[in-house]
C-alpha cells in the first residue's frame, strides 16, 4: 500500500539527495515517474515496484527493481518516514527475492519444468536478521538435496549443484548498464577454501555436528532459510540447532567473538579514534561491538531460554533486558546507539552506492551530515560521540583489555600474588607456574593455555579475595589435575565473572563440591542461571524438568545431568551463605523424589514394552531414613523399600508374560540400577534396601499384604524404629493412602508386643560399638547427636503412639506439645542438622576445618563465631543425652 507523506518533506529529502549524494542524484534522474511521484507526496510500497514483465530476462528485472527500491528507499529513509527497521526490512526481504528468483531460474533454465526443490539458500548475517544495510552484500550458504535436486541426465547432482550456484550468483551481481542486484559472498560455508560453493545437506550436517569452529556457532545466531526449497532448509536448520543453542555451552565461541573483536581493533587501528575516519561497523564502541555484545549474551543464555533467540540485534537486546541478563538502561542505549549507527552508515552508502562503513574526511564529511539534514561534520560527530562512548564502555565491561595480565616473571608474579591477598604468594606462584608449562593434561594443548591467560587475572582476584586464598588455590590445582580438558571450563569463567568468586568460595571451603568439579567440570554450567541460589522448585516442578530424552538411556542421562546440577547448586547455596541449611536439606530430599518419580516412571515404561504390565496392580516405593522424613545431605544415600499392589498371583500381559512376584522384583532391580549405576553423565544415588521385609534375606519387592502381614507378626523394633520415617514417594493416591494406613496401624500398636526401650537402648549400643563418630563434629554419631535424638523420638513414638510423622522435627514439635518431650529438642534438632548439612560439604571427616570455613559453619547455624558453635554443640549434646537417658529409663 503506497503512503502518504508531506509532500514538502519529501521534496526536501529529494532536494538534500541530489545535492549530496550522487549515487541518487543519478537515480533520480534515470527514475523520473517515481521521483515525481514522491514529490507529489506519495511514497509506494516497496512490494509495488516489483517488475511482473514476463518476457524481461529475471536478471534484468531485479537489476531495474533494485534501482528503483534503492532511491524509494533513500528517500523514505531520509524524509524519516520510514523508521530503520522498515528501511532494513525492504532491502532483506528483496534480497531474499532476488535470491529466491535466481535459484528458481537456474533450475529452470538447466531443467525446465523441473519443480525448484533440492536447492536452499540460508540467510546469514544482516540477510538472516532481516536487518541489511543500504549497500550491502549477502552471505548466503547454498545446500542441496541430492534426493531431489533436479538435475541433468549424465550429471551426478554434485555437479548439477554447483552449476546452479555459479549460475545464481552470476544472475546477482552481473552489472550492465542498469547496475547489479546485490553482492554475493560465499565465504560462510564450511571450509570455504576446499568446498564447492553449494554443499549437500547430509555433509553440511556432519560438518556442524563435529567440525566447526566456534565462530561458526554465533553465525547461525542470525540464520534463516530465505530463497529456494524453504521446507528444506529449515529442517537442516532445526538438525543443527543443538549445535547452535546448548545448554550447557562450549564457551569457546564466546573467546572466538571476542578474538575476532580484538583482531578488528587492531587491524582498523586507524578507524578507532573518533571523527573523520572512524569505522562505523568496525571501530571501538560501533556497530560490531553492540552486535557482539548481543550475541555474546545470547550465546550464554539462549540454549537454556529461547525467547532469547531472536536474530535481530536490537530484538535481541530487548529481550536481554526483559529477562534481566542485560540491564535495561544499557540496553536501551546500546538499541539507540545502535539505531543511529545503522542509520548514519546508510548515508554514508548513499552517496556512492559503496560497500564502506567509514566516515570521510574533509568536505565529504560535510556532505554525509548535510545529507542527513545536519549543519555540518561537527554537529554529526557530536551527536555520534556519547553514543560510541557508552557503546565501548558497554564491550569494554564485558571484555576487559590485558592491561591486568598476570606477570610471567616469577618475581613479579609473586608481588602481583601477594597484593591480590595470597598470604603464601611463593607457593601460589609456583602452582601458576606449573600450570602454564602445561603440567596437566588438561593445559597441555595452546587451546587450554591460551584460555588459562585469559581468565587467570579475574581468577586469582576471585581466589585472593576469598577466605582461605591458600587452600581455595591447592584445591583448584587438584581439579585441574583431574580435568581431561580445561578449556571450556576456563572460557566459562572467563565469560562470567561472578562465577569465578563463586568458586573461590567453593574451593576455599567446600572440598566435596570441588571434587566433584574435577569429575564433572560442566556442573558449574548450572551456576550461570541467576536463580540457582533460589530455593528448589517442588517435586512436580522438578520432574518436569527431569522429563526428557529420546529414549531411556537419554532419559537416564538427563536425570542424572539435572541431579547433579540441583545437588551442586543446593551445596552452593550454603557455601554462598544464600540458604538456611534445614532448607537445603528438604531440597536435597525434593530432588530425590523427583529423580524416583521420573526413573521409576521411565523404568516401568520401558519394562511394559517386553513384559506388559499386571492387571489391577502398581508399584509403590517407600522412602525410609532421611529420605523419608524429607531431609537428606549432600551426600545421603536412598532408604527404600518396593511394594507391589494387587494379587500376588497374577501374571502381566506383555508379550514375554511374569508371574506378579518375579515382575515386580524385576522391576525393583531396574529401578535401582536406574537410580544408582553411573552413566556417561554422572552417578546418581546409593541405594539401600537393606530395611525390606526379612532384610537382605527377604525378596527385593514384596506385595502390599505381604508387608502388612510381617510388619504385623514378624518385624523386629529396629524395624518398626524405621517405618516411623516411612514415606511413599511413587505409587497412586489409593495405594499410597493403604500403606500409609498400614503403617499408621503399626506405629499405634498392631504389631508384636516387644520390650521397645530394651531393644533400642541395646541396639544403640551396639551401633556405637561398631560405628564410631568420625571426628569431634560428627553431629550424627557423637553421644547426644542426631541419631541418639532419632532414638529418643522414636522410641517415644512407639511407647506411646504418639508424633507419628516421618519428619523429624515436625515429629519432635508434635511430641512437646503433647508433653512427651522437652522443648528443647526442637531447636537440638535444628543445631545438630545445620551442622550435619554444612559439615557434609565443608569437613566430610568431622575435623575441624580451616579458620575461614568455621566462619562460614557459624554463619550458617546463626551464631555468632566457631566458638559459639563449639559451644552450642556441647550443650546440645548434653541436652539430647539426657533426655535419651529419660527415655531409656522410662520416665519420658
Amino acid at each position: 500500500m503506497n503512503a502518504a507523506v508531506d509532500s514538502a518533506t519529501l521534496q526536501d529529502a529529494i532536494a538534500r539527495a541530489r545535492a549530496w549524494a550522487p549515487f541518487l542524484s543519478l537515480l533520480i534522474d534515470r527514475e523520473p515517474e517515481l521521483t515525481a511521484q514522491m514529490e507529489a507526496g506519495i511514497l509506494p510500497a516497496p512490494a509495488s515496484l516489483a517488475i511482473t514483465d514476463p518476457a524481461m530476462p529475471p536478471a534484468r528485472r531485479l537489476r531495474i527493481e533494485r534501482r528503483r527500491l534503492a532511491l524509494r528507499v533513500a528517500i523514505g529513509d531520509l524524509a524519516g518516514a520510514d523508521d530503520l527497521t522498515a528501511v532494513t526490512h525492504a532491502l532483506s526481504d528483496f534480497a531474499d527475492r532476488a535470491l529466491d528468483l535466481a535459484i528458481r531460474t537456474a533450475i529452470e533454465e538447466r531443467t525446465p519444468g523441473a519443480a525448484p526443490l533440492g536447492f536452499v539458500a540460508l540467510a546469514l548475517g544482516k540477510q538472516g536478521s532481516r536487518e541489511l544495510n543500504y549497500s550491502s552484500d549477502i552471505d548466503p550458504i547454498l545446500l542441496f538435496d541430492p534426493a531431489t535436486l533436479p538435475h541433468r541426465p549424465r550429471e551426478s547432482a554434485d555437479e548439477a549443484a554447483v552449476r546452479i550456484g555459479k549460475r545464481v550468483v552470476e544472475i546477482l551481481q552481473a552489472r550492465d548498464g542498469d547496475g547489479y542486484v546485490v553482492r554475493v559472498d560465499l565465504r560462510l560455508r564450511p571450509s570455504p577454501e576446499i568446498t564447492p560453493i553449494a554443499l549437500s545437506v547430509d555433509a553440511a550436517i556432519s560438518y556442524y555436528e563435529s567440525l566447526a569452529l566456534p565462530w561458526e556457532r554465533a553465525a547461525f545466531i542470525r540464520a534463516r532459510a530465505a530463497a529456494g526449497d524453504i521446507a528444506m532448509g529449515e529442517r537442516f536448520l532445526a538438525a543443527i540447532q543443538p549445535f547452535v543453542w546448548r545448554r550447557a555451552l562450549d564457551f569457546g565461541a564466546i573467546g572466538e567473538i571476542r578474538g575476532i573483536s580484538r583482531r578488528i581493533r587492531d587491524h582498523y587501528a586507524r578507524g578507532q579514534a573518533f571523527g573523520a575516519g572512524f569505522d562505523l561497523k568496525r571501530g571501538r564502541g560501533g556497530i560490531r561491538e553492540v552486535e557482539f555484545f548481543t550475541q555474546i549474551h545470547q550465546l550464554i543464555h539462549g540454549g537454556r531460554d529461547p525467547a532469547l533467540r531472536n536474530p535481530a540485534t536490537r530484538a535481541a537486546l530487548s529481550a536481554l533486558a526483559q529477562a534481566g541478563w542485560v540491564d535495561p538502561a544499557e540496553a536501551t542505549a546500546l538499541i539507540a546507539a545502535y539505531t543511529l549507527f545503522r542509520t548514519i552508515e546508510h548515508r554514508v552508502q548513499m552517496i556512492e552506492d559503496r560497500q564502506t562503513h567509514q566516515l570521510p574526511s574533509g568536505d565529504a564529511l560535510d556532505g554525509v551530515a548535510r545529507l542527513h539534514g545536519l549543519s555540518d561534520a561537527g554537529a554529526l560527530l557530536e551527536m555520534l560521540r556519547p553514543h560510541v562512548a557508552a557503546t565501548a564502555r558497554s564491550y569494554d565491561a564485558l571484555d576487559p583489555d590485558d592491561g591486568d595480565a598476570l606477570s610471567f616473571g616469577h618475581d613479579h608474579l609473586v608481588a602481583q600474588l601477594a597484593a591480590a591477598g595470597f598470604g603464601e604468594p611463593v607457593a601460589a606462584a609456583q602452582r601458576i607456574e606449573q600450570w602454564r608449562g602445561g603440567g596437566y593434561p588438561a593445559l597441555r594443548s595452546p587451546a587450554a593455555r591460551a584460555a588459562l591467560e585469559a581468565v587467570l587475572p579475574g581468577l586469582i582476584a576471585a581466589l585472593g579475595g576469598a577466605p582461605d586464598p591458600a587452600g581455595a588455590i591447592v584445591r583448584l590445582d587438584r581439579m585441574l589435575a583431574r580435568l581431561s580438558s580445561a578449556v571450556n571450563f576456563f572460557r566459562l569463567l572467563e565469560a562470567r565473572p561472578a562465577l569465578a568468586r563463586l568458586l573461590g568460595l567453593i574451593l576455599s571451603h567446600a572440598e566435596t563440591l570441588a571434587e566433584e568439579l574435577a569429575r564433572r567440570p560442566e556442573l558449574i554450567d548450572g551456576l550461570i542461571d541467576s536463580t540457582a541460589l533460589d530455593p528448589v522448585g517442588d517435586v512436580a516442578s522438578l520432574a518436569a524438568e527431569m522429563a526428557g530424552g529420546a529414549d531411556y538411556q537419554a532419559r537416564l542421562d538427563h536425570v542424572r545431568r539435572v541431579v547433579g546440577e540441583k545437588r551442586f547448586a543446593l551445596g552452593t547455596q550454603i557455601i554462598a551463605g544464600a540458604a538456611d541449611p534445614l532448607d537445603v536439606s528438604a531440597g536435597y530430599a525434593r530432588v530425590a523424589e523427583a529423580a524416583i518419580r521420573v526413573l521409576a516412571a521411565a523404568t516401568i515404561a520401558e519394562f511394559a514394552g517386553a513384559h506388559g504390565r499386571v492387571p489391577g496392580s502398581e508399584l509403590v516405593i517407600l522412602a525410609l531414613g532421611r529420605m523419608g522424613g524429607g531431609a537428606l545431605t549432600h551426600a545421603s544415600d536412598l532408604d527404600l523399600i518396593y511394594l507391589f499392589t494387587g494379587d500376588y498371583l497374577a501374571e502381566s500381559d506383555g508379550p514375554k508374560p511374569l508371574g506378579a512376584v518375579l515382575y515386580y522384583n524385576r522391576l525393583a532391580q531396574r529401578i535401582s540400577a536406574a537410580l544408582s549405576v553411573p552413566t556417561a553423565s554422572g552417578p546418581l544415588y546409593e541405594i539401600d534396601t537393606r530395611l525390606r521385609p526379612s532384610g537382605t534375606q527377604g525378596p527385593l519387592c514384596v506385595s502390599i499384604d505381604g508387608f502388612a502381614r510381617y510388619q504385623r507378626e514378624s518385624a523386629w523394633t529396629w524395624e518398626h524404629m524405621a517405618v516411623t520415617r516411612a514415606r511413599v514417594v511413587f505409587g497412586g493416591d489409593d495405594a499410597a493412602a493403604t500403606v500409609g494406613a498400614i503403617i499408621d496401624r503399626v506405629l499405634r500398636g498392631d504389631r508384636p508386643q516387644r520390650d521397645v526401650i530394651a531393644d533400642a537402648t541395646a541396639m544403640r549400643a551396639d551401633m556405637a560399638a561398631h560405628k564410631p563418630p568420625l571426628g569431634p563434629l560428627d553431629a550424627k554419631l557423637l553421644p547426644g547427636g542426631l541419631v541418639d535424638l532419632e532414638f529418643a523420638v522414636h522410641m517415644v513414638q512407639l511407647e506411646t503412639g504418639l508424633g507419628v510423622d516421618p519428619n523429624l522435627s515436625r515429629a519432635i514439635v508434635a511430641l512437646i506439645a503433647a508433653g512427651r518431650a522437652p522443648s528443647a529438642m526442637l531447636a537440638a534438632h535444628d543445631v545438630l542438622t545445620r551442622l550435619l548439612v554444612t559439615l557434609r560439604l565443608v569437613a566430610p571427616d568431622a575435623q575441624p576445618p580451616g579458620a575461614a570455613t568455621q566462619e562460614l559453619v557459624a554463619q550458617a547455624l546463626g551464631m555468632g563465631d566457631w566458638a559459639a558453635v563449639i559451644a552450642s554443640l556441647a550443650t546440645t549434646r548434653q541436652e539430647v543425652a539426657a533426655w535419651l537417658a529419660q527415655v531409656e529409663r522410662r520416665t519420658a
